[in-house]
């Protein structure tokens, strides 16, 4: 399935690197809320691009994905490329899975964490597959511009899966995992220092009623947490916590679609809840922003990306001006930058219902 999506991926990047304009980011400009709208990098720096994270680290953005010949193969690695104002840094690559007896191993999914004091954290996972990899972290002390020696995680401590943590008021990291050897089933870690020592909760679905993984967490107002997830049923699925991520409701399936797709959300400085997402049961186009002010009822406010082709597994931040950055797969080839205004966001312009 991948390969089939490489070689649509092939073919816009032909288009794209001959100057046509396609649609997936193309069109967004015109919609008042989008500040910018753009490639990290235009010439892709390796065959196969995907899963990017994005953090906001000493006013500078920073941003990382894996990338190698194809997901799954040892050459895949972590990328990182910085904006401190001027565009973005060519990419370097700053871990990949070599091990100490020489094998190497497909690095997966990183997700970058800016601590509200501390170092820049990136998180990845290595090995095989996501039934038998496992968890890495490194930290920077410069913005992302050095990284210090990666490290495993604990054993059955796999990092944040998809999605970035939360700090909770109290000082607590709280990461968002899963995992998809024993159906696609969701749990939470918890470190109290920063990042040292883990802690994990028991999965909150038993993996096939429904069965989900790569969650977002959401801080309510009230002080409420939400995880919203990716699934296999064609619908974005819930689950509640009013312990600070103790214990968690059992999860529900709602009204947004999914067509088995990465998501990701944030809290809004004012509020408001945004969540990315793919508003389609069976395509990963198009690429939608939904806005909720309770999180039960939500409305779609913007199309980041639509057309033929692949616009996928989005990362979202909320900077410290405000402004709304979203990061995602284009085509599975390159990585796109799209900067919003979440106050011109209007909800409803889009039907929740497709």
């Amino acid at each position: 399935m991948v390969r089939n999506r490489l070689v649509i991926r092939r073919i816009f990047s032909w288009f794209a690197e001959k100057g046509y304009r396609l649609s997936g980011g193309q069109d967004t400009g015109r919609d008042p809320a989008v500040i910018s709208d753009s490639f990290i990098f235009t010439r892709p720096p390796c065959a196969m691009s995907h899963a990017s994270t994005i953090a906001e680290s000493g006013g500078n953005l920073v941003a990382a994905w894996f990338g190698g010949s194809l997901e799954s193969r040892p050459d895949v690695s972590i990328l990182v490329a910085r904006n401190t104002g001027d565009g973005w840094s060519t990419p370097v690559e700053v871990a990949n899975g070599r091990q100490d007896d020489g094998s190497r191993y497909a690095c997966w999914n990183p997700v970058l964490f800016q601590l509200a004091s501390g170092p820049l954290l990136l998180f990845y996972k290595v090995g095989k597959n996501p039934r038998t990899w496992w968890g890495m972290i490194m930290a920077s002390s410069d913005n992302g511009m050095t990284w210090g020696t990666p490290r495993r995680l604990p054993d059955g401590i796999l990092g944040p899966i998809k999605n970035k943590p939360v700090q909770l008021p109290n000082g607590d990291l709280l990461s968002p995992s899963s995992t998809e050897d024993d159906g696609w089933q969701v749990h939470l870690e918890r470190s109290t220092d920063l990042g040292k020592t883990w802690e994990r909760t028991d999965p909150i679905n038993d993996g096939r009623v429904i069965a989900s993984i790569q969650p977002s967490i959401l801080i309510h107002t009230d002080g409420r947490l939400q995880l919203l997830s990716r699934t296999k049923h064609h619908r974005i699925a819930e689950s509640w916590s009013s312990d600070g991520g103790n214990s968690w409701s059992e999860k529900q399936l709602i009204s947004l679609p999914n067509p088995n797709s990465g998501t990701d959300a944030v809290s809004l400085a004012d509020g408001r809840q945004l969540l990315v997402y793919n508003h389609s049961k069976h395509k990963r186009s198009p690429l939608n922003i939904a806005l909720s002010s309770d999180g039960h009822h939500w409305e779609t406010a913007l199309v980041i990306a639509h057309g033929i082709g692949e616009y996928s597994y989005p990362a979202v931040i909320q900077a410290a001006d405000g402004r709304v950055h979203v990061t995602y797969s284009w085509n599975l080839s390159r990585i796109r930058h799209v900067v919003i205004d979440p106050a011109k966001l209007w909800p409803g312009s889009y039907s929740n219902n497709s």
